[in-house]
């Protein structure tokens, strides 16, 4: 329905000063954003066609590109998707604790502190996760892009940031694009060469774990 066909009063903005946010449809307040339309469709048209064909949580896998075909090679409403994409990443990090003075206890809090953010990755990117003697975040570094493959990642590399920062322990985790968590071999042997690293070095190599799209895979629970 085009916005011209709504009553004035059942209008996505006058709702939402009427009876506040929460009272608009996920349609409605991506409309707000987008602002108006063009010829082809309106804002509100516009909303309710992308959330029919990707829903809110599949927008994230689209690139600039995509989307500015998606709104009729409109690039002002595709950075405004990206940037609110991007602004509830965030906004979803700093409820979780953000990094700072994190304690981390199990694989579940790494994967509460990644999952917004590395399950849309197209590739796959090793972080590590350095901790203190209480579990708390001190710092996360990103070791490798790409396929991690256990005679490219190196444990100078892993572990560089980590000596300098005097990390007691440290968690790896890293992204499956394909949204499976199951490791590969290359996952493994790459797992257990870090460990080992590790105890050489007086770094306890905590965890591994895996994030897929709404589950994830560690090493603690499930040794080889």
């Amino acid at each position: 329905m085009k916005i011209k066909e709504i009553p004035w009063f059942n209008r996505p903005g006058f709702k939402l000063t009427r009876n506040g946010v929460s009272s608009l449809d996920s349609a409605e307040l991506l409309s707000i954003i987008f602002g108006i339309g063009n010829e082809k469709e309106s804002a509100l048209e516009l909303s309710n066609r992308l959330l029919k064909k990707y829903n809110l949580n599949k927008l994230e896998y689209l690139g600039l590109d995509e989307l500015k075909k998606e709104c009729n090679n409109d690039i002002t409403k595709a950075l405004k998707i990206l940037s609110l994409i991007e602004l509830s990443k965030r906004y979803n990090k700093l409820m979780k604790g953000g990094y700072n003075s994190k304690i981390i206890s199990n694989a579940k809090d790494v994967y509460d502190m990644f999952v917004d953010e590395m399950r849309s990755y197209r590739k796959e990117v090793l972080k590590i996760v350095l901790l203190d003697t209480k579990n708390k975040v001190i710092k996360v570094n990103e070791v490798s892009v790409g396929t991690l493959n256990n005679s490219l990642i190196h444990p100078r590399e892993v572990f560089k940031e980590a000596i300098k920062e005097s990390a007691y322990s440290v968690m790896l985790v890293h992204n499956h694009p394909s949204g499976n968590p199951e490791p590969s071999k290359e996952d493994i042997e790459m797992t257990k060469k870090i460990i080992n690293a590790g105890k050489l070095l007086g770094i306890l190599v905590l965890d591994h774990v895996i994030i897929g799209n709404d589950r994830y895979w560690n090493w603690l629970d499930n040794q080889f």
